[in-house]
């Protein structure tokens, strides 16, 4: 049985589902995507900072930060201390499990990105996301925001560090958003992606966490029980032998 803060943030988190369902049903990924485009293409799409800085480094700096979380486990430093092994374990696997969630559901994608498709220059038709099984005619695999996961899959750490150090809890979901939300956006202006695919990717990451962390919760509640469950009067009369 789900506990009240899991089921409070479940609830949340399916209300977020439906906004951004009606983001997808708005049509505005298009619109969006031309603010940055013309027919011939994407102005921004080699220009130096955002590919060099905003993407490579910042795809590096997500994975040594990834890491760091994973050595941390072993040799924890910092507000590391402050957790038991197992929660540093869920903090690690929070972020990786994010990562490849989002990995996997971009794998098995048939959408092209925005700089393959003919109204900016490429040869890709605009398909829906949605549209399971139907190729646009371009290379496919660019849903969701893969690059913004760097950013968004550390928002997991928030529900291990909620429990024992909430002011940081909150800038640590804070932080990770806005890293994500700024990622994302850089790949927007290069014609990588369109706003429904760092949405989709933020919710990815989050409801990874919480489903790790609704796991981990159970878990740990299993394991209280059967400790505290007295032993059967015949094996504690074995015991005293």
């Amino acid at each position: 049985m789900l506990s009240q803060v899991s089921l409070r943030r479940w609830n949340w988190t399916t209300l977020a589902l439906l906004a951004l369902l009606a983001w997808d049903a708005s049509g505005l990924d298009l619109p969006l995507a031309g603010a940055f485009a013309t027919s011939q293409g994407f102005a921004m799409q080699g220009n130096w900072f955002l590919v060099q800085v905003m993407h490579e480094s910042a795809r590096a700096l997500g994975w040594v930060l990834a890491l760091l979380l994973i050595g941390g486990i072993f040799f924890p430093r910092g507000f590391l201390r402050r957790l038991d092994m197992a929660e540093r374990q869920q903090l690690a696997l929070g972020v990786v499990g994010a990562v490849l969630l989002v990995a996997l559901v971009k794998h098995f994608s048939r959408t092209s990105c925005p700089w393959d498709v003919e109204a900016f220059g490429g040869v890709a038709r605009h398909v829906s996301h949605w549209s399971w099984g139907q190729w646009d005619g371009g290379p496919g695999h660019c849903f969701p925001a893969g690059h913004a996961s760097a950013g968004f899959a550390f928002m997991s750490g928030y529900f291990v560090l909620a429990r024992h150090l909430p002011r940081l809890a909150r800038r640590w979901l804070l932080v990770a958003g806005m890293a994500g939300l700024l990622l994302g956006l850089a790949q927007q202006a290069r014609g990588a992606h369109y706003m429904s695919h760092t949405l989709w990717t933020a919710w990815l990451c989050w409801t990874a966490g919480l489903a790790i962390d609704t796991a981990c919760r159970a878990w740990r509640a299993w394991g209280t029980r059967a400790a505290q469950t007295p032993a059967p009067p015949a094996a504690i009369a074995r015991d005293a032998h």
